[in-house]
């Protein structure tokens, strides 16, 4: 790439962010319509960072601090959180201009980089996690920030440097992007990190790999001195907490699925034949790279809610890049510079949907209308920038299992635990609508009672409730409990919602209650939930 298309490369990626940052901060609050569970989960972790909490070490969570931490740093700053998302998302989208560049400049045309470039950055920006359903929503935004960075480090380690060449540049994009990767989350690691190693040892780019490897180094050198040995050891638990949870053994379809089921069964041809072509174009080493990436562009997928396969969006411009000359033709005449170009484009029509719905979603966020949405947490004067849709929070709604008459009952595809309490088989209801409307009626009715200032444990798979009026915040808790009891030791009441979020959760929680020791005495009951004092048992259990 020339000087001067190298200079009108930066000079678009810095326009296309600012944009995009004008865009998002011009409408001066966080505006959701779907996955509040999600929100409430990201505001407490954001939270109890910014009051100098570490992930890990002060509350369980699976998710690395880098997915955070650019939040709660504006949070810290003593900005709104909805509005400390939107700051973060910009700081983020700024950070990537650089790498970006530099993959572009170095390896690809003029036109490829600004594709990539742009995947790169509405991804740090969009306001939803993907997919062709265009309801705003900032759920697993740190899946948008790890696909990034995975693009910018397997670009990096599979296209060859035909621009300009910098060892030490490629070094600390590959270091940079895994070490980040690895601080928001593993799962990208475990999937990429050996296809990038097998690209880096197919070139003999040792200089790459060994400044790359001081660069992670130095990531790790300087969290260990903030946070101290112990982190580590933290974040891996939490890790396999998770992994061994059987409450959610998978956040959507079985891996079998995201090869095959029809949804996907497209992108896996088109995979498969793009890897077949790259080596009969003589692309032998990076058709080699491709396929060893296929089972980690899965199991990413796979372990992602929604299943979205964005990696479609990378393989697309790494098909235009990898073209052969003009000539170039297989054992049966067929030209194989079109060829590939045939099935970049393929793979890009597959991706569209969930692209285009990623590039409009800052724009439709700028649209929504304010009046059709509510405050998150109508009493929390300290948090007023996040809002949830009106219509899906004016009732709350439930599931509730029915007898068949004059039918045997099939059996449940997942088995449900009966949830005991005090010998009583509390009811099958599992919430289905009004989740806001639910904690802050909740948490209003337990204070008209008496009971505000109270540390409650929830048995269920968020218990936030002190976001939502004067509880106190358990110490060592769980945003978003997976297994175990995180938090109970720090708990005065435990708090049985009748129609929780997740029934096998509830269950779980009231079993491990019960085989810990805890006494219980019933304090308040409503139609909503019982609420019980907890009386710690003789041999105090591990809060995990």
């Amino acid at each position: 790439m020339k000087r001067r298309d190298a200079l009108a490369f930066g000079a678009f990626l810095a326009g296309l962010w600012a944009i995009l940052s004008v865009v998002l901060l011009l409408k001066g609050g966080l505006y959701i319509e779907k996955h509040e569970g999600d929100t409430l989960h990201l505001v407490d972790i954001v939270l109890r960072q910014a009051a100098g909490e570490w992930p890990h070490l002060d509350f369980m969570t699976p998710i690395g601090l880098f997915a955070t931490a650019p939040i709660a740093f504006f949070a810290a700053q003593g900005w709104d959180v909805g509005v400390a998302f939107l700051a973060a998302q910009v700081l983020v989208g700024a950070l990537f201009i650089l790498p970006v560049w530099w993959v572009g400049v170095s390896r690809m045309q003029s036109g490829w980089a600004a594709v990539f470039g742009a995947i790169c950055l509405f991804l740090a920006l969009a306001m939803v996690h993907g997919e062709s359903e265009p309801s705003l929503s900032i759920s697993m935004h740190y899946n948008r920030w790890a696909w990034a960075l995975a693009f910018l480090a397997i670009a990096t380690a599979i296209l060859p440097p035909v621009n300009r060449e910098s060892r030490v540049a490629d070094g600390l994009v590959l270091g940079l992007a895994v070490a980040a990767l690895a601080m928001i989350k593993v799962t990208y690691v475990a999937a990429f990190l050996p296809p990038i190693l097998v690209a880096l040892l197919l070139r003999r780019d040792w200089g790459a790999i060994g400044v790359a490897i001081a660069a992670g180094l130095a990531v790790v050198a300087a969290i260990t001195l903030m946070a101290g040995v112990d982190f580590w050891g933290a974040y891996v638990r939490d890790v396999l907490t998770v992994v061994q949870s059987e409450s959610r053994p998978r956040p959507g379809h079985a891996l079998r699925a995201i090869v095959v089921a029809p949804a996907y069964l497209g992108g896996t041809f088109a995979a498969l034949a793009a890897v077949i072509l790259l080596r009969q174009a003589g692309r032998d080493n990076e058709g080699l790279v491709l396929l060893l990436l296929l089972p980690g562009f899965a199991y990413v997928t796979y372990q992602n809610f929604g299943n979205d396969p964005q990696w479609l969006y990378l393989l697309g411009v790494l098909l235009f890049m990898l073209r052969p000359a003009a000539g170039t033709v297989n054992a049966a005449g067929w030209d194989m510079r079109q060829a590939i170009a045939l099935a970049g484009c393929a793979v890009f029509m597959l991706a569209l949907p969930s692209a285009l719905n990623v590039s409009f979603s800052p724009f439709r966020h700028l649209a929504a209308k304010p009046a059709e949405f509510k405050p998150m947490f109508p009493r929390n004067t300290d948090e007023r920038s996040v809002f949830v849709k009106g219509d899906r929070n004016e009732r709350i709604g439930g599931r509730v299992e029915l007898e068949i008459i004059g039918l045997t009952a099939p059996e449940p595809e997942e088995e449900i635990a009966d949830a005991v309490l005090l010998d009583e088989v509390l009811p099958v209801c599992e919430l289905s609508g009004g989740f806001i409307l639910r904690y802050d009626g909740i948490a209003r009715d337990l204070e008209q009672a008496g009971f505000d200032g109270s540390a409650i444990f929830g048995a269920d798979l968020l218990t936030s409730y002190w976001l939502f009026g004067d509880f106190q915040r358990l110490a060592s808790g769980a945003p978003w409990r997976y297994d175990g009891l995180p938090g109970i030791g720090s708990a005065s009441h435990l708090l049985v919602p009748l129609c929780p979020l997740s029934l096998n959760s509830r269950a779980n929680v009231l079993k491990l209650v019960r085989e810990a020791g805890y006494g219980l005495a019933e304090q308040r009951r409503t139609s909503a939930y019982v609420l019980l004092e907890l009386q710690a048992p003789e041999t105090a259990p591990s809060d995990r």
